[in-house]
């Protein structure tokens, strides 16, 4: 929970959006900028770049950006170099899309991602840059992102999905079976989330595929090394227990792109291209220090309890309870999903009954009861009501707020009516647990980061990392981390990234 004014980081796996890509109707001719043919897209260009413009500032408030300037500055400059020999830069490039100003960030988010908005935005995350090898690998992702604003994807899915006035379903760019960052649609416009969560078809991602070798092909970089990325995004996939049926996913299988990826690239070493560059260890030299995974500041969970050591407080997990971190609220849920706490930040109300009465006030609310409560020494104030849903049924809902160090904290509790019994005592754990943190073990935590390491004698690469690696991290992460197995033999000399806190 990034109480900086950005709260917690989440990730979920499928998110469902009951939202329609347009309720206008309109659609439009122009000519593909990679194919030169007229086709039908959902925006004109001149919308997507101002679509993409609006929705950038709230990709950056939702996700942030990962604080390292010099990285930064060098994930642009590869960038731009792609995009000076991409479709948008080309002698028959339309002028319409010629010198498209491209803007390349790097977000800070733990998930394996990549993903481009219309008009010249281009999202790399910390957790992806992770997992690359070197900077041939890198070249590829970013070709392959910029493919899909050159050819249009999203306009084009627009377009259909218009006509058929079909919902959106959520999924990563790359590779939906990996997760992302789900929970931040909720914090999102409509338009940003439809964006973002614009499912792409199997040809569409082929296609950038085939662009990103292009253009990396183009550069001199070896695209064959793009493959073994996404063999990493396999395991990844595999390791999570997310191996998706090829058929079932909008997604090219991962395995078929880390076969299908280094044949793109002979295809253009047979037109001629000269394919030289790898630059592992410029890359590796950028990535070194980087954030992996969760950062523990934000908070974190450690048994049954979650903690932020940032803002100083914790409250205890019920059993059978999951717990998802996202940007702007902390999600407990059971595993049938009826009973669910939401946590939140409540910074229009100046009290805790102020911010129960500011709930309880809303059309549709009935109050049962309310009253003070205190909370390990804390002013508190809960009440518990009841909500029609638009199917009808009754919602229980306790809620309950605390005030804090001058923050006010809100407790949203619910479920059907005739299940409240059930979890009342669950609910009342958790608001009832929540303290300030005396632990200067929790106060003090640092995030894990990447560092560097030589090997110095040949060995298995399991032998040659440490045995007490944090936060929950498996010598099978490291490995994938790495792009090699357990029981490789790893070559003196042969620089690992290992995590570190």
């Amino acid at each position: 929970m990034k109480f900086t004014q950005k709260l917690f980081k989440s990730t979920i796996l499928t998110v469902y959006l009951a939202l329609l890509i347009f309720a206008s109707g309109c659609v439009t001719v122009q000519t593909s900028p990679v194919s030169g043919n007229k086709r039908v897209y959902g925006y004109s260009w001149q919308d997507e770049l101002k679509l993409g413009n609006e929705a950038d500032g709230e990709i950056i408030a939702q996700y942030g950006l990962y604080d390292n300037s010099e990285l930064a500055e060098y994930v642009d400059r590869l960038g731009q170099e792609l995009l000076a020999v991409s479709h948008f830069n080309r002698a028959d490039t339309p002028s319409e899309y010629r010198n498209t100003l491209f803007t390349f960030r790097v977000l800070d988010s733990p998930i394996v991602n990549a993903f481009a908005l219309p008009g010249g935005y281009v999202y790399l995350t910390r957790g992806l840059l992770a997992h690359l090898d070197n900077e041939a690998q890198l070249m590829v992702v970013l070709g392959h992102e910029i493919g899909h604003v050159a050819a249009r994807h999203a306009s084009q899915r627009a377009a259909e999905q218009q006509f058929g006035q079909l919902a959106i379903i959520g999924g990563a760019v790359i590779g939906e079976s990996l997760g992302y960052d789900g929970g931040q649609i909720l914090q999102m416009s409509g338009t940003t989330a439809q964006l973002l969560f614009l499912r792409y078809g199997r040809d569409d991602e082929r296609e950038s595929d085939q662009l990103g070798v292009e253009y990396s092909a183009m550069e001199g970089y070896v695209a064959a090394e793009g493959g073994k990325f996404f063999t990493s995004l396999k395991r990844i996939s595999e390791k999570a227990g997310n191996n998706i049926p090829s058929h079932l996913s909008s997604h090219p299988d991962p395995g078929e792109r880390e076969k299908n990826i280094p044949r793109m690239a002979a295809d253009w070493e047979a037109e001629g291209y000269e394919m030289s560059i790898v630059n592992q260890v410029d890359f590796l030299e950028m990535i070194d220090g980087l954030m992996y995974g969760d950062n523990p500041r934000d908070g974190y969970v450690a048994g049954n309890t979650f903690y932020h050591p940032e803002l100083e407080f914790q409250f205890d997990i019920p059993n059978g309870f999951q717990l998802v971190n996202q940007t702007s609220a902390v999600i407990l849920f059971n595993e049938t999903q009826d009973a669910i706490v939401q946590f939140t930040i409540d910074n229009q109300s100046d009290s805790p009954k102020a911010s129960v009465d500011a709930f309880t006030s809303q059309e549709g609310i009935t109050t049962e009861s309310e009253g003070p409560q205190n909370v390990n020494g804390l002013e508190g104030h809960n009440a518990t009501v009841t909500a029609s849903t638009e199917e009808g049924t009754p919602l229980s809902i306790l809620v309950s707020a605390v005030e804090y160090n001058g923050t006010v904290f809100r407790f949203l509790s619910y479920t059907s009516a005739n299940q409240m019994d059930s979890y009342k005592n669950d609910f009342e754990l958790v608001f009832s647990t929540f303290d300030g943190v005396n632990d200067l073990d929790v106060l003090n935590v640092q995030p894990v980061r990447i560092e560097l390491e030589r090997v110095r004698q040949s060995g298995i690469f399991i032998d040659l990392i440490p045995t007490n690696l944090p936060m929950g991290i498996e010598p099978l992460d490291v490995a994938i981390l790495n792009q090699v197995e357990l029981n490789d033999q790893i070559e003196r000399g042969t620089i690992l990234k290992i995590p570190v806190q």
